[in-house]
């Protein structure tokens, strides 16, 4: 089969490879949409240090049920479905209480770390556990089912944080994510929406996705405070309810801190950087709750549902569908940060 394959750091090579060995438990699936993600950007250039090559990336995807082994009941070739990007073992005590994305033994498709190596979905097979499967429903596309591990994070994050109808909430960063979390948190009922981002293009998008407010901090290195105080103005001096910071960068997270009233609460989603500076006393004093959201736990149904439903716009972030042939240029135009370009979804 066809594969683009990471040769070393820096190299993209579409290569002809066996293909994936199935397991009595596993489907193998025929990919037909797989989404270049923020994080295989990243690993190109090996910055994450958990896409170590020679490595097939991709764990944005979605295709038809090619064959599915004896123990993969339910499922047979031709189904469309999509797939969770987390490999769950269903037995460790996270598993057993309903928290596989923290599982012991996790794994994450398109991913080689110390710990273990899992080829991905850019590719023309990929076999998967049936565990980790998902029915299309009629009418929703490929490439809008290649959004769903995406949209899946993005719900999680507001779905694990305490917002009640009509409160504000801020997101930093108006990327694929901070965009889906726009979209969430006007699903899930939330008053106002403030975006925040550097690019006005993007938070043009943002506003049109449903926020309410846009705030473009000016030039990097702007005081972080200068956010949050606008943000106070727009909620009569208190500041607002939740935050959500989705990008993982110091100055990112003080812009999240600064923006929420005291007793709010901060959900970090953006994992950039391996760490980052926090002010303690601006969290200590106000009584700030800060919450980690890591990938999804079960949200990949209702995700289908809303994009089925419309409530959700996955095509206002895709900027292109293209061959994975084209991957290593596309890949070459997400790394130089080329404006306007969002999501790119390749198609086997």
């Amino acid at each position: 089969m066809k594969a683009l394959v990471l040769k070393a750091y820096g190299k993209l090579a579409l290569e002809e490879v066996p293909e994936p060995a199935m397991a009595e438990d596993e489907v193998l699936v025929r990919v037909k949409a797989c989404g270049i993600c923020g994080s295989d950007v990243h690993g190109l250039d090996g910055s994450t240090g958990r896409r170590k090559p020679p490595l097939i990336m991709g764990h944005e995807a979605a295709g038809v049920v090619a064959a599915a082994g004896p123990r993969a009941s339910g499922w047979a070739a031709g189904d469309r479905v999509t797939f969770d990007s987390t490999v769950f073992c269903g037995e460790c005590w996270f598993c057993r209480r309903g928290r596989a994305n923290l599982c012991d033994n996790r794994r994450v498709l398109g991913v080689s770390c110390d710990e273990y190596r899992q080829d991905g979905a850019f590719a023309e097979y990929v076999a998967i556990p049936s565990r980790i499967l998902h029915r299309l429903p009629e009418g929703v596309s490929f490439a809008h089912a290649a959004m769903v591990e995406a949209l899946s994070v993005a719900v999680h994050a507001v779905g694990m944080t305490p917002l009640l109808l009509g409160e504000t909430a801020v997101v930093v960063g108006a990327g694929p994510i901070g965009l889906l979390v726009v979209q969430a948190l006007r699903a899930a009922g939330c008053g106002r929406v403030v975006a925040v981002d550097i690019d006005a293009d993007r938070l043009a998008l943002a506003r049109r996705l449903g926020a309410d407010e846009c705030l473009q901090p000016g030039a990097r290195g702007a005081p972080a405070d200068a956010t949050g105080l606008r943000v106070r103005e727009l909620t009569g001096g208190r500041g607002a309810e939740a935050a959500f910071e989705v990008v993982g960068n110091t100055h990112a997270l003080s812009t999240a801190v600064s923006c929420v009233r005291k007793g709010g609460s901060v959900t970090l989603v953006g994992n950039f950087s391996p760490s980052v500076e926090l002010g303690l006393q601006a969290a200590v004093t106000r009584e700030i709750t800060l919450r980690g959201s890591c990938a999804s736990c079960g949200e990949y149904p209702v995700c289908l549902d809303m994009i089925a439903r419309k409530e959700i716009d996955p095509a206002a972030l895709i900027s292109a569908v293209a061959p994975l042939a084209d991957g290593p240029a596309w890949f070459a135009r997400l790394a130089g940060k080329e404006k306007g370009l969002m999501k790119v979804i390749l198609t086997p």
